[in-house]
């Protein structure tokens, strides 16, 4: 059987990561939309474009902080 081993740095950064709530994660993605309406409504296209990208990424890592949560 093939087993998988992670290193001493990802073991350090899942142990930091479990240590932030959840809805860290959920805050910061709600403050990315909304700072991209804003944006968007001040005429700031790209900008809007630009922050409202960030939620995705922010739900992404919140999901890989629950797994980490779960699995230790």
């Amino acid at each position: 059987m093939l087993t998988r081993e992670e290193g001493s740095l990802t073991r350090a950064v899942e142990k930091q990561t479990a240590r932030i709530p959840s809805m860290v994660f959920l805050g910061l993605a709600g403050a990315s939309i909304a700072g991209a309406l804003a944006a968007f409504l001040a005429g700031r296209r790209q900008l809007a474009a630009f922050i409202g990208e960030w939620a995705p990424t922010v739900l992404l890592l919140g999901v890989y902080n629950k797994l980490v949560k779960e699995a230790t």
